[in-house]
């Protein structure tokens, strides 16, 4: 029940960006469900290199858990208003208190300092117990 599984992690970003109508080469920035949990850290990155594949290395990937805490039902709600902002301001926030890399995660980590990047596409990523997972494509209007 509390482990999570890469299959419905990449389903969910790919059924978001499906929806969408984007391909993952539109995604500029990533806020990862990221718990700092070994499972829920490796498997989201698994996850994203099935969507995102080799491009992984140069997409920059955030978590705010560390800054907000982990809320709970909220979480997603708060992570979404964070990615909204970090696309109208052009910058993507940090995650802070990162030590050291994972190698089982080979992410594009904005560690302890937030850092300006252009982006028009961004992905968040909320998953919960029980294999229920949620993804988000936020784009700028048109």
């Amino acid at each position: 029940m509390l482990k999570p599984d890469v299959g419905g992690a990449a389903e969910a970003m790919a059924l978001a960006l499906a929806d969408a109508g984007l391909a993952p080469e539109a995604v500029g920035y990533v806020n990862a469900h990221g718990t700092a949990t070994i499972l829920n850290d490796s498997t989201e990155s698994e996850a994203l290199g099935r969507v995102f594949g080799e491009r992984l290395g140069t997409l920059p990937v955030s978590s705010t858990k560390p800054i907000h805490g982990h809320t709970l039902g909220a979480a997603g709600a708060i992570e979404a208003v964070v990615t909204i902002r970090a696309l109208e301001e052009g910058f993507v926030p940090p995650t802070i208190n990162f030590l050291e890399a994972d190698p089982a995660c080979p992410i594009d980590c904005v560690a302890n300092v937030g850092r300006k990047h252009a982006f028009d596409v961004a992905l968040t990523n909320s998953f919960a117990f029980g294999g229920i997972n949620a993804s988000l494509a936020i784009g700028r209007a048109a």
